[in-house]
């Protein structure tokens, strides 16, 4: 009968602890922290995503998980309520998307404004009765998950199409084509033979040519160094041109002159002679008696009219 009292006992002291310890866990783990609550709809697959899981915005813990279920206003949509401390910049420019936890795979919601509608955005006011509603865009996993089918579908493509270009016949052509190339290669290896023989007496030609040029240059070199020469032809061709303008320039100060003179002076001499023979040739008798006096003039004294109404000359 005492053990039985003594067991007793013990569960009921047992079961007293039990109820102190959980009390004292739900105080500890009380949040006493004001919340407001936004909801968030989509109709993509939330795999990972559980109740209680995190909130962050910008990697900060702002709240959590409250509801997880579907949204009664949109069919085949699920409706994620969200328990975020109060004070929390969320605005109108905040999405949400969800993001995973490193290699455990757990989800947590991600919060982050638009740059664009950021300098614009207000304040989002929270409401118990009809909460108002985040927009969740798409993860990094669901873009990529949306990519990966475009991109699968694409490598069909492009494994179908490289399996036609390595069918029966495109190998035969690609083989022939080959032959070609080959044949072709051979033949511009002969061609290049070929020039190389053509092009060396050719080359031979044209060094030989370059010499003749290079010799005749050099002697065309030598004349002119020649002719340029101190006591050259030049610099004797220049002395003699000097020497002809001096004797230009003498012509035309001294000997010029002179000769001028000479000629007048002949001039002068010829008309005198042209008046003697004038004279003669009138009255040849004064080459002996000389030429007389001068035959008076009208009004001078011994003038005499002549009969004919004109003045005769005296006879000398």
């Amino acid at each position: 009968m005492e053990n039985k009292a003594h067991a007793l006992a013990a569960g009921i002291f047992v079961l007293v602890v039990a109820a102190l310890l959980a009390g004292l866990a739900f105080w500890l783990a009380r949040d006493t922290t004001p919340h407001d609550f936004y909801e968030l709809t989509t109709t993509e697959p939330i795999s990972g995503l559980q109740p209680q899981a995190q909130v962050r915005f910008r990697g900060v813990l702002v709240g959590k998980v409250a509801y997880i279920g579907f949204d009664p206003t949109a069919r085949g949509s699920v409706l994620i309520r969200l328990s975020i401390d109060r004070g929390s910049p969320i605005s109108t420019a905040t999405f949400a998307t969800i993001a995973t936890q490193g290699v455990t795979g757990l989800g947590f919601i991600q919060l982050d404004e638009d740059e664009k509608e950021a300098p614009t955005a207000k304040p989002l006011p929270p409401n118990e009765d009809k909460p108002p509603r985040i927009p969740l865009r798409p993860g990094f996993f669901d873009k990529l998950k949306n990519q990966s089918e475009v991109i699968l579908d694409q490598f069909e493509q492009a494994s179908t199409r490289f399996n036609k270009l390595l069918g029966d016949d495109n190998q035969r052509k690609f083989s022939d084509a080959l032959d070609q190339l080959g044949n072709a290669a051979g033949s511009i290896s002969r061609l290049a033979l070929k020039l190389d023989r053509n092009v060396d007496p050719a080359l031979g030609s044209l060094r030989s040519g370059a010499d003749k040029v290079g010799r005749a240059a050099d002697g065309f070199d030598k004349v002119a160094q020649r002719l340029n020469a101190k006591d050259g032809p030049v610099d004797r061709l220049a002395a003699g041109s000097d020497a002809l303008a001096h004797s230009a320039q003498t012509f035309n100060a001294i000997t010029l002159p002179r000769l001028n003179r000479a000629t007048e002076e002949v001039t002068r001499g010829a008309r005198q002679v042209y008046r003697a023979a004038n004279l003669l040739g009138d009255n040849p008798r004064s080459l002996i008696f000389g030429a007389g006096p001068a035959v008076a003039g009208p009004g001078e004294p011994g003038f005499a009219a002549p009969a004919g109404g004109e003045a005769e000359a005296p006879v000398r």
